[in-house]
């Protein structure tokens, strides 16, 4: 480590990873030896109508590609930046200012992503050490699945005792299927009895969600404990159905409380609404929708972009991503603070490279010395009003200010003057939701979720910036990438924080063809964004460095593994028919060449 960027008082430390002399050697070396290679070829490149000459040629230019590849995969490692927050001096300055924070999840397949597996990363959310008034979690179910609707309905239930729990016993991890397959407690220990008491809880409420999940129904006895269980119908389907918006518990009732006599954050299940004649974009789409229907229900500044198989490790990784946004010096530049993903089921021998190590541990340090890291959609906190297409200035500052209405009946005529304003919301009122606009302060649980249900409709994105200049991109395998990038053109820089222990806790790919289909949309979208004008390489930008103009290219090109079959064919085709064809490519062992 190099020098450090402190300041008592500073919510962060930056250190640059500068100086490493073993680099430098390690660099130089690989570059001569490149170099002796490239010398090598071009002295005994065969002369014209020589036996070979074309497959001289073919090796020499996948060399010469190989070694551009590594320069450019340098460029963005040779100024690592290592962050360390410190949240006590948080807690300690801004302990009643905390900003709200709204959790989104996602998921869209109840087969592969099983809802116990999705509630889990919910309960290990709502956990989180954060004021509960001031934390939202959203569902978003792609699959409009009534079997996830009632698994989370399940999980909001079981919260009030698992919260306080997690609280007590200071639970890591606190997803409940983790932290109770890991568990052993000695017979003696004081709370055994009460870690088992749980567990059985636990093993009560998965047991029930199985069983519905098995039988391919749901009793009228279920349905009965919650009527938004009437949303679904018969003519339901995964790609056909209306907006749906529950809010299963709702932080603002002073009624919701855990078993401690805490209040609750706020639990809402969001279907948006789909038909097959209209294109879903996917998971940007997913983003899109619960942007608008968050903003209406509690419009926290702070975002987090979660998927459903990410579980949080630690409570603490939230408060680690507010001294970020709530730094003075540097939080009002910060658009999104991104986080490693790391997997509880890697193998010893990492068959299929899914532990992404290189990336995470040199690659978005490399970055975050370069005006930060790339968005890899999920596992990362997000500015709302970058999200919503603020461009970066230092006049604007980031309010991280969001008070909770109290909960109290609307009057009829509030209503209407709403009902009304929805629907004959103009172009400019449609692209400008992420400025201050005045809120509706009374508003009872039903009238949240109708007017929350008219911004989750398939044509209200329609003849706006929505997926555009506004929320996720669309039209690229990896959305999440491509608007990080177009935040970043905005002027915004992004960081990169990995704390000693692990801030989320997911499944990576455990089949080659699970990784096969991964890689290849990774590799599509990342070629797409190379090529495309949204690099910032190409953009006109006042606020971002040269390097950092030149290394984001070289990210995308270097995130781009479409390019790396082409120059190893003539590695593949040459070496094994060079005893058919006698076409020596490579030197002849025992020469100094080969020492070289």
């Amino acid at each position: 480590m190099g020098k450090a960027e402190t300041n008592e008082g500073h919510l962060l430390e930056v250190k640059e990873g500068k100086g490493n002399v073993w680099l430098w050697l390690y660099t130089g070396s690989v570059l001569l030896g490149l170099l002796l290679i490239y010398a090598y070829r071009a002295s005994h490149l065969p002369a014209a109508g020589e036996k070979g000459r074309w497959a001289w040629i073919a090796v020499f230019a996948a060399e010469l590609w190989f070694g551009f590849y590594w320069f450019i995969s340098l460029s963005v490692r040779w100024s690592p930046l290592y962050r360390f927050p410190f949240r006590d001096r948080l807690s300690q300055r801004f302990e009643g200012k905390l900003p709200g924070v709204d959790i989104f999840i996602f998921t869209a397949d109840p087969v592969i992503e099983p809802p116990t597996m999705v509630i889990n990363t919910v309960l290990s959310v709502l956990a989180y050490d954060h004021p509960p008034e001031k934390l939202t979690i959203y569902l978003s179910d792609d699959g409009c699945s009534i079997f996830t609707f009632y698994a989370l309905l399940e999980a909001s239930n079981f919260a009030k005792l698992w919260i306080p729990f997690c609280k007590k016993f200071n639970v890591h991890p606190m997803a409940p299927s983790v932290f109770f397959s890991k568990l052993s407690v000695p017979l003696d220990d004081p709370g055994f009895s009460e870690w088992k008491a749980m567990e059985k809880l636990y093993r009560d409420m998965e047991s029930r969600i199985d069983a519905a999940v098995k039988v391919g129904e749901i009793s009228e006895d279920i349905k009965t404990q919650h009527e938004g269980f009437s949303e679904w119908c018969s003519t339901t389907t995964t790609k056909d159905y209306q907006a749906i918006v529950k809010i299963l518990i709702d932080g603002r009732d002073q009624n919701a409380r855990d078993s401690a006599g805490h209040s609750l954050p706020t639990v809402v299940y969001v279907a948006r609404e789909k038909h097959q004649k209209y294109h879903h974009n996917f998971k940007a789409g997913a983003v899109n929708a619960l942007l608008r229907v968050s903003a209406e229900i509690s419009n926290g500044p702070i975002i987090l972009i979660l998927d459903c198989d990410m579980l949080v490790n630690t409570s603490k990784s939230i408060r680690d991503a507010l001294c970020f946004f709530m730094d003075e010096e540097k939080g009002q530049e910060i658009a999104f603070v991104q986080f490693p993903q790391t997997f509880e089921n890697i193998t010893k021998n990492d068959l299929y490279a899914s532990s992404l190590k290189a990336l995470q541990w040199v690659d978005f340090h490399g970055m975050d010395g370069q005006g930060g890291p790339v968005f890899t959609g999920t596992c990362c906190f997000h500015s709302r009003e970058c999200l919503n297409g603020k461009k970066y200035s230092k006049a604007n500052k980031i309010e991280l200010k969001g008070e909770r209405p109290k909960i109290q009946e609307a009057s009829t005529r509030n209503l209407e003057e709403r009902a009304k304003a929805l629907a004959t919301c103009t172009y400019e009122e449609k692209t400008q939701w992420g400025k201050e606009r005045p809120k509706i302060q009374e508003a009872s649980t039903m009238n949240l979720e109708e007017r929350a249900k008219a911004l989750a409709t398939c044509t209200y994105e329609e003849k706006t910036q929505w997926g555009k200049e506004m929320g996720l991109i669309y039209g690229c395998p990896v959305e999440d990438v491509i608007t990080g990038f177009s935040i970043q053109c905005r002027g915004w820089k992004s960081a990169y924080v990995n704390p000693e222990r692990e801030a989320f806790l997911g499944r990576a790919p455990s089949t080659l063809s699970q990784a096969l289909v991964q890689h290849k949309r990774w590799s599509e979208g990342d070629l797409q964004i190379f090529l495309s004008s949204i690099v910032p390489f190409f953009m006109v930008m006042e606020k971002q460095s040269l390097v950092f103009k030149c290394s984001t290219p070289c990210t995308a090109f270097g995130l781009s593994t479409p390019f790396q079959p082409s120059p190893m064919l003539p590695f593949r085709l040459f070496a094994s028919s060079i005893a058919f064809l006698y076409t020596p490519v490579f030197t002849a062992f025992g020469s100094y060449h080969l020492y070289l």
